[in-house]
C-alpha cells in the first residue's frame, strides 16, 4: 500500500482540520501527496410526523449560495453519541422532539477527501415544541412532505443534498410503518 512520509495540519477550524499527507507507495517507492479535510462526522434525522408526512428544511448553505431541501442534521460534538446529535437536531431545527428514534445506517459524504461520517435516524411519535436554531439557520423554513411528493423533487433535482437522498434509500428498505 502506502506510508506516511510527512503529515501537517494547515488549518483548523469550527467544522474541520485541512490535513496533508505526503505518501509513499511501498510497491514503487512513488510519492504522491493526499489532501484531507478531517470532519468529527455527524447525524441525520429523518422525522415523521403522526399524520404520516415527512419534515424537512429548506436552508441556505453558503458554500453553494443557495438554500437546499433537506432532512435535518448536524456535526457531532467531540465524542458525542450520534443518537444524541440526532435528538439535538430535530429539536434545534424543527422545534420537535421524539421518543422513538431509530437507526437507519450510515454514510461517508465524500470520501476521496474528506473523512465525514453521517448516521442517519428514523423519528417517529413526533412532539411539538420550539426550535433553538443557531446563527445561520434563524431563517429556515420547515416542510412537512409525503413521501411520494419527496420522490419526485429528488427526480425533478429540486432536492438534490445526498444525505436525504441517502436517508430516503435506507427509509426504502426498512418497513418504516413498524417504527
Amino acid at each position: 500500500m502506502y506510508k506516511i512520509v510527512d503529515s501537517k495540519v494547515y488549518y483548523e477550524g469550527k467544522v474541520l482540520k485541512l490535513q496533508v499527507d505526503e505518501i509513499e507507495y511501498t510497491s514503487t517507492k512513488n510519492k504522491g501527496i493526499r489532501e484531507v479535510a478531517i470532519h468529527p462526522g455527524g447525524s441525520v434525522i429523518v422525522p415523521i410526523t403522526n399524520e404520516g408526512k415527512f419534515v424537512l428544511v429548506k436552508q441556505f448553505r453558503y458554500p453553494l449560495q443557495k438554500e437546499l431541501i433537506e432532512f435535518p442534521a448536524g456535526k457531532l460534538d467531540e465524542n458525542e453519541d450520534p443518537m444524541i446529535c440526532a435528538e439535538r437536531e430535530l429539536e434545534e431545527e424543527t422545534g420537535y422532539s421524539s421518543d422513538t428514534i431509530i437507526y437507519l445506517g450510515k454514510i461517508y459524504t465524500a470520501p476521496g477527501y474528506c473523512t465525514e461520517l453521517l448516521h442517519i435516524f428514523v423519528a417517529r411519535n413526533l412532539k411539538s415544541g420550539n426550535h433553538n436554531r443557531e446563527e445561520g439557520e434563524k431563517e429556515m423554513q420547515i416542510l412537512e412532505l409525503n413521501y411520494d411528493d419527496i420522490i419526485d423533487l429528488v427526480r425533478r433535482e429540486e432536492i438534490t443534498d445526498s444525505k436525504t437522498i441517502s436517508a430516503l434509500f435506507y427509509l426504502q428498505n426498512k418497513d418504516i410503518s413498524k417504527f
